[in-house]
């Protein structure tokens, strides 16, 4: 526990190659599939999840709208996995690094974007100027929404990173308190432990709802340019 606070955030290399991108890959292979006409249990569970998911996002959009239903069923599954796997010991968790949540924000920001100037260009140019704005405040108003539309991909990004980091930091330091007690104090030991499992829990749900919420906002931009 002497380590540095922040080593589990380097990315990690074998023979001093990036090992990254095999660890984004590994994910989708934990998904159990079925050949089988009858399903076991996990699948049915899981499809019913899938399902609930993909139902909940989709109702608000249209026709075009709903063609990006299983990118966006997709990307909820690999963050949702990454953040859980994330949570095991001696793991590293590739939503903590910026540089992978801005790869996959601008793609999928860009694409609702381009769709809605591409088919919808009058609703899309209105969202710079809000109507009834007096004149004098036009070219701030645009300058304004201007930049909140290109801020919005690195929003999304910075929350997922900031989200997951923090939790993983709290983690660390309660855990090498809880190490540092156990010799010292058994009766403080038991209760920072039990604070540590405590943590643990809330930090899945949180890995789950990061990735919900993630996913919401890029369909939420979605919806605004359909």
């Amino acid at each position: 526990m002497n380590e540095n606070l922040f080593a589990s955030f380097i990315a990690p290399t074998i023979l001093g190659l990036p090992a990254a991108v095999l660890i984004i890959l590994f994910p989708p292979l934990l998904i159990p599939t079925s050949k089988y006409l009858i399903n076991n249990r996990l699948i049915t569970t899981q499809q019913w999840l899938i399902k609930l998911t993909s139902k909940q996002m989709m109702t608000m959009h249209n026709t075009k709208g709903r063609t990006w239903s299983l990118m966006l069923v997709s990307l909820i599954i690999f963050i949702a996995t990454t953040n859980l796997l994330g949570l095991l010991p001696h793991s590293f968790t590739p939503t903590t690094q910026l540089s992978m949540n801005l790869a996959t924000a601008i793609p999928l920001w860009a694409g609702a974007v381009i769709m809605g100037f591409r088919s919808k260009i009058k609703n899309a140019l209105a969202h710079f100027l809000p109507q009834g704005t007096p004149t004098p405040l036009i070219p701030m108003l645009v300058i304004i929404e201007t930049i909140s539309l290109l801020i919005q991909p690195m929003a999304l990004a910075v929350r997922l990173t900031a989200n997951i980091t923090a939790g993983h930091l709290l983690m660390h330091l309660i855990g090498s308190a809880t190490l540092a007690m156990s010799t010292i104090n058994l009766p403080s030991t038991l209760i920072i432990f039990t604070i540590l499992i405590l943590l643990t829990i809330l930090e899945i749900a949180v890995a789950l709802i990061q990735a919900y919420v993630f996913t919401l906002l890029v369909s939420l931009y979605l919806h605004d340019n359909t």
